[in-house]
């Protein structure tokens, strides 16, 4: 089971890192958990085209977690010579943003149907949206997938994904402060996924935006922080944890600051850096 954080970036747009996005590779599956900006080119960095996708699972419908949601569906429908639908999972109102995006794309697809014979003799762009909560289950593929509520208030509702193959677990947990929910997810998990932010970071970032300060302050409620999310792993047992999502984003040179906060709560490996950081179980 390998990791790869195709994009570790927050709403901030940063040269360096794409969107919130994390590929997980297991069973021969291809799952991409959330697509921020850039998460296609991450991808093919990655060794991974948007057509080698097996399915997209969505943590919950912030914009910066769906920003190319668009450019998957388009990406894979024009490159894919045999039309093959996009499978999404996603919370409950997933249909609906689907449907609105498929809408928008209405025009584009009327360009290629009149421009490519083939693709106008086709089914025509397919996407299958399968809406889940809190204690389902599926299967894509071999890989074993058991969907848990987070905690993201006001936004709701928020699901994490742990993806069980081959005697290995993954959870992704997405955007969330520590909850019960998220620790039984987590149990005994090789790898956590777990978006973070820094308090001490925000605070500057406040005084040098003062305009912002009420609205950044915001941010602090409804996020872990690096701290938050090694006492999660350490409770739930977990061996790996892995570090995504930088609340500001995370400097080179100051992966060893980020890290000193997590160690004094977690003694087991963990993982952050920059997009396409790896790591396996």
């Amino acid at each position: 089971m390998k990791v790869t954080l195709t994009g570790t970036g927050s709403p901030i747009p940063d040269p360096h890192r794409a969107g919130p996005s994390t590929l997980v590779q297991c069973a021969g599956q291809n799952i991409l958990i959330d697509c921020g900006r850039g998460v296609a080119l991450r991808l093919a960095a990655a060794g991974v085209p948007v057509p080698f996708l097996s399915a997209i699972l969505v943590t919950h419908l912030h914009s910066d977690h769906i920003t190319d949601l668009n450019d998957l569906v388009t990406t894979r429908w024009i490159l894919t010579p045999e039309a093959t639908p996009t499978i999404i999972y996603g919370p409950v109102g997933m249909k609906k943003v689907v449907d609105a995006m498929m809408a928008m794309l209405t025009p584009d697809q009327k360009y290629r149907h009149d421009h490519h014979a083939d693709l106008r003799n086709g089914p025509g762009m397919q996407v299958v949206v399968h809406e889940v909560s809190p204690g389902d289950e599926f299967k894509i593929g071999d890989a074993r997938v058991i969907v848990g509520r987070t905690d993201h208030r006001p936004v709701t509702p928020t699901i994490g994904f742990r993806i069980e193959a081959e005697g290995k677990s993954v959870v992704l947990a997405g955007d969330t402060v520590p909850c019960s929910e998220l620790d039984d997810l987590c149990r005994g998990a090789d790898i956590y996924v777990q978006t973070v932010l820094r308090p001490d970071l925000v605070e500057l970032v406040k005084q040098f935006v003062p305009a912002l300060a009420s609205r950044t302050n915001d941010i602090l409620d409804y996020h872990s922080s690096v701290e938050d999310a090694a006492k999660t792993a350490t409770r739930a047992g977990v061996k790996t944890l892995m570090l995504t999502h930088y609340v500001p984003a995370m400097q080179a040179g100051q992966e060893a600051d980020w890290l000193a906060l997590a160690t004094p709560h977690f003694t087991g490996k963990i993982v952050l850096g920059s997009d396409l950081t790896t790591a396996e179980a």
